[in-house]
């Protein structure tokens, strides 16, 4: 029997750049989700269980889609087989203390927890960016996520304490230091998304279409000058603006970060979530009331978290503003959640 964990993640700025080649900012977060994986006398046969949501299933052969939650793991398996590698009867249980359509990435640690459990279990030497790019591949081939990097990055190889600037064009990475005295809250909105059956995959869609217009791999090697960009079919200037603006805004945080310039990190938040507002339009009016209330209660800066149409957004703030400001943003909205840090939240 082997155990592995895998944290969700915040990402802080670098919104949906990642499938673009560009620069992405993310943390992992202080809950996690958890996999016991065990042999069993069966061989292709795979039993779940989640105790989370008390569910369980068993399958064989050859593991079809079934468009619920073991997806994930059975996607992650798949990506063992398709690489020659003989599993044998297996037993998971899942655990998980991860919010699901949060906006944080269940997925992406339940994909990585998954993969290190079987990893250790089976002794495969799969490095963790290995285990990185298989689980991406689980949830964009077998789940049907078009999904970037990031996620299964920050929960495979993210530090506590700590956020990961990522390179998503060559997977470079490099750790990067939180502010002294203040600390990222992550506040979920109440409203479940669901990236499979939102508008991801036709933002993805349009973010192609316009790196093959301009004639570049992806919209990381497009130039910000470039008459053609204002010239594309609407909406895609403004897609490509975003992706554009947004690697810069992330080469920027990281400065500001390293420096302690909370000001400069709260305007750059800020920044971020209204070019994902007007210019990529994955926010939504609740999310966009929440960003205005959390500055309203003493935020330095917030944003949308995550791939949008709901979800979560975090916040800037002193860690002696955390109870207050927590308490005052869920007076005015009942129905969110602190998702992060994992304190007793005000009533």
């Amino acid at each position: 029997m082997t155990v592995a964990t895998a944290p969700a993640r915040a990402n802080l700025i670098g919104e949906h750049t990642d499938y673009n080649g560009g620069f992405v900012l993310p943390m992992p977060l202080d809950c996690a989700t958890t996999v016991t994986a065990e042999r069993t006398e069966r061989p292709g046969t795979v039993h779940l269980e989640s105790r989370t949501l008390g569910l369980s299933a068993t399958v064989e052969g050859e593991w079809p889609r079934r468009r619920d939650w073991t997806d994930y793991p059975l996607g992650c398996l798949e990506m063992l087989r398709r690489r020659a590698i003989a599993l044998p009867g297996l037993s998971l249980t899942i655990e998980s203390t991860v919010p699901m359509g949060a906006g944080v990435s269940s997925s992406a640690a339940l994909e990585v927890a998954t993969l290190k459990a079987v990893r250790a279990l089976l002794g495969l030497e799969l490095d963790d960016v290995e285990i990185a790019l298989l689980a991406q591949r689980a949830e964009s081939e077998f789940v049907g996520v078009p999904c970037g990097i990031m996620d299964q990055m920050v929960a495979s190889l993210g530090r506590p304490g700590e956020a990961m600037l990522i390179d998503t064009r060559d997977l470079s990475r490099r750790s990067v230091p939180l502010p002294r005295g203040h600390l990222f809250a992550v506040l979920h909105s109440g409203i479940a998304h669901k990236l499979s059956e939102s508008g991801y995959g036709e933002r993805r869609r349009e973010c192609s279409e316009a790196a093959q217009r301009l004639g570049v791999g992806s919209l990381r090697e497009a130039a910000t000058g470039d008459d053609r960009i204002l010239r594309l079919p609407e909406p895609l200037p403004r897609r490509v603006r975003h992706v554009l603006s947004e690697n810069a805004r992330v080469l920027a945080m990281v400065e500001a970060l390293a420096a302690g310039r909370t000001e400069e990190i709260g305007r750059l938040m800020l920044a971020s979530h209204e070019s994902q507002r007007d210019d990529f339009e994955v926010s939504i009016p609740e999310i966009n009331a929440l960003v205005a209330a959390a500055i309203r209660h003493g935020a330095a800066g917030a944003r949308l978290t995550g791939g949008g149409f709901g979800g979560s957004i975090v916040a800037l703030l002193r860690n002696d503003r955390v109870e207050d400001w927590t308490r005052a943003m869920q007076a005015e909205f009942p129905q969110t959640s602190l998702i992060s840090p994992r304190s007793p939240s005000p009533a």
